[in-house]
């Protein structure tokens, strides 16, 4: 067995006793996390109740499956809209969540976006972003440090493009927490593409619904189905089973002339029967930032958009009430720097369509103009 020199020895039995004590005494000072599930008081953006639900984030009931198509039903999986609220004097966070996808992040959307929870807090009337966690693993711990003292309320986004298993925050022993139980109001819903969805937004709280929901004070539903906004029959049914304080349909990305003149009115009219008096917005296409240098791209929008207001004026002709239009041509702004890809707005992009639908969601909502 080595042994070490004498004087080494009782140099090393001089100072031992010392190290567990001071140990000790650094994990007495570490405050003990207390961790809250967020599914035990429940978030916002979803139009069904849990029970309904086949995982607790999930955004289509449990039925669904049997009537849209798969890829809708799978995308249906994703968190994308959904949140939740709390309120805390902590000066220290502690966010705790599990996805349930392995890919964290795309070609043209980080991990931030597709697979991160996003924190906002409450400064006045106004939210304001704080952090956001980093996932590398479908695990993620992240811990939000140097918050200033006081009681504050926060809200948090899950994941647009990823499942989520699990989310807890997390405060330390001692600190006040206060779930915040989702608001009974009426909620806005968008139906639309993988724009809707969230592509491809730096972070959660950088879609348009969600831009548009902090603004207007409001709940929202985010439908968006990346590459399936197709205005069917089978999710029309289950929008209609959503009591919305407004229906935004946003699908003409991912509708070609044709296929709007065969669904849009017949959409709009699934809706108006069951729903008489909630306002429908029918949202036009965003401009291909390529498309003042290509042709079959500028055709295209000729083409979805004259059969889009052909709708539009066919219903309105019939007597539809509550029916409000929103052009396209500059949704994401005239400059072409709106997108990421030429297609999904960056945050650029996202803020300034939250722009363009607001002055009409607050007309639609009868809140004050700006």
């Amino acid at each position: 067995m080595k042994r070490f020199p004498l004087p080494l020895r009782c140099a090393l039995a001089l100072f031992a006793p010392a190290l567990p004590a001071a140990l000790l005494a650094e994990d007495a000072a570490v405050p003990k996390i207390v961790w809250h599930d967020v599914s035990t008081w429940g978030v916002e953006g979803q139009g069904w109740v849990p029970a309904d639900l086949n995982a607790r984030y999930d955004r289509l009931p449990a039925k669904a499956e049997k009537t849209v198509r798969p890829p809708v039903w799978s995308l249906s999986r994703h968190s994308a809209g959904i949140s939740f609220r709390f309120n805390t004097d902590a000066t220290t966070l502690h966010l705790r969540h599990t996805v349930g996808g392995a890919n964290l992040a795309m070609p043209h959307m980080p991990a931030t976006g597709v697979s991160g929870v996003d924190l906002y807090a409450l400064d006045g009337d106004k939210w304001k972003w704080v952090e956001v966690s980093r996932p590398k693993e479908v695990e993620t711990t992240h811990t939000v440090s140097g918050i200033d003292p006081g009681l504050r309320s926060w809200m948090g986004y899950l994941p647009l493009y990823n499942s989520t298993v699990k989310v807890e925050v997390g405060v330390p022993e001692g600190a006040t927490f206060q779930p915040v139980a989702p608001r009974t109001e009426k909620p806005v819903v968008f139906y639309g593409t993988s724009i809707t969805h969230g592509a491809s937004a730096s972070r959660p709280g950088m879609t348009h619904p969600a831009i548009l929901g902090r603004r207007l004070d409001r709940p929202v539903v985010n439908l968006g189905f990346s590459g399936n906004g197709k205005m069917e029959p089978e999710v029309g049914a289950l929008l209609t089973e959503i009591d919305a304080a407004v229906y935004v349909i946003d699908c003409l990305p991912n509708m070609v002339e044709a296929e709007v003149a065969e669904r849009a009115e017949a959409l709009v009219r699934q809706l108006r029967e069951a729903r008489p008096d909630t306002p429908i917005v029918l949202v036009e296409d965003r401009t291909y930032a390529n498309s003042w240098i290509m042709k079959s791209k500028r055709e295209r929008h000729a083409g979805s958009r004259s059969a889009f207001v052909h709708a539009y004026d066919a219903l309105v002709s019939s007597g539809v009430k509550g029916l409000y239009y929103v052009e396209g041509e500059n949704l994401l702004g005239d400059d072409m720097d709106g997108t990421t890809d030429g297609s999904h707005p960056n945050d650029l992009g996202f803020m300034r369509q939250a722009d363009a639908l607001e002055p009409v969601l607050r007309k639609v909502l009868g809140a004050p103009a700006l």
